[in-house]
């Protein structure tokens, strides 16, 4: 689908893609191999054992897309709930390569269970512990050894990556946890590493066409516009290869420290980066007038209200903010 680019900006440079099997790990694998990092693939289905999701990709597939586009990669199951796992990758990565430049993670962005809709009194907590664990601590485990790696070389690149260029973001109340503290988290990291080199930044894809979605409209990506038939939104969406090229462009950024603990979006990015999806198209989300008539009535005031109140904690946050930043000596 892609042709690898005769640049390699990040050739010499190693990077580890947790959350490599599909949707945007996978097109974030991709985009770094493209550009010449080692790609280190991460997740827990491979060949003959797939995650509990059952879906049909695997890390070995990702790593194959790399190397046969040129790239290098190598596929590492790794469940990075367990702290026992992770640590062991990230030895296994200084051990062999003496340095890690770049971590993103995108663990649980497909998770089924962060999809489903519902309001908080109608939410569904059986398996609140297992989203929590899987979305969020799983997360804070790989970011803390992606630090302890990057803090003696005084440099690194720590993508987290989650959903919308706002707080709200998610369908159920543990989406909205888990997708607004990854956000939140960024931040806080981005202030704890500042003095030690390593930038850290949130960022999100616009409207994505991962393989699940794809399968939703029922097209593939050949012939992905005929989902516009059914939600001309779709007709607006980024392939994974998109948001992985955004972080590509970040990693290969010498100033991108300045962007440390911001909330990124890929549209955003490819405006200033310049760089296009995989068939030339530059897909602007945030340019895109929404079609609202495919959503259901009530959403719209849901998005109304929420917006409204949004602006209005942020106003009241930024206020507070800047006057206790007054009192802290310079």
């Amino acid at each position: 689908m892609t042709k690898r680019s005769s640049r390699a900006p990040l050739r010499g440079r190693v990077a580890l893609v947790a959350g490599a099997t599909r949707g945007a790990g996978r097109g974030i694998a991709r985009a770094l191999g493209e550009a010449g990092a080692t790609v280190y693939c991460t997740g827990r289905s491979v060949k003959g054992k797939p995650s509990p999701y059952g879906r049909p990709e695997t890390i070995d597939q990702t790593a194959g897309m790399i190397t046969a586009a040129g790239g290098t990669a190598i596929a590492s199951r790794v469940d990075h709930t367990i702290e026992r796992e992770v640590a062991a990758l990230f030895r296994r990565i200084l051990r062999t390569h003496r340095r890690l430049d770049i971590v993103v993670d995108s663990v649980a962005g497909e998770d089924p269970l962060l999809k489903h809709h519902s309001f908080v009194w109608r939410a569904d907590v059986s398996n609140a512990d297992v989203m929590l664990r899987q979305g969020l601590t799983s997360h804070i485990i790989t970011a803390k050894h992606a630090a302890l790696a990057m803090m003696p070389a005084k440099r690194g690149l720590i993508v987290e990556v989650t959903e919308n260029d706002i707080i709200g973001a998610g369908a159920n109340p543990i989406t909205h946890v888990v997708k607004s503290a990854q956000k939140f988290l960024a931040l806080q990291w981005a202030t704890e590493l500042a003095g030690r080199g390593i930038t850290v930044v949130a960022l999100t894809p616009g409207f994505l066409r991962s393989e699940t979605m794809l399968e939703h409209f029922g097209v593939t990506e050949d012939t992905w516009r005929q989902g516009g038939k059914k939600d001309p939104n779709f007709l607006a969406s980024e392939s994974p290869l998109f948001v992985g090229r955004a972080v590509a462009a970040l990693a290969a950024d010498p100033e991108v420290a300045r962007r440390t603990g911001l909330l990124l979006s890929s549209w955003e990015l490819a405006r200033e980066h310049r760089f296009t999806d995989y068939d030339g198209r530059r897909p602007d989300w945030g340019r895109h007038s929404i079609d609202f008539s495919v959503l259901p009535p009530a959403w719209l005031e849901l998005f109304r209200k929420g917006t409204d109140l949004e602006i209005q904690w942020l106003t009241t946050l930024a206020a507070r903010a800047r006057k206790f930043r007054a009192k802290v000596p310079s």
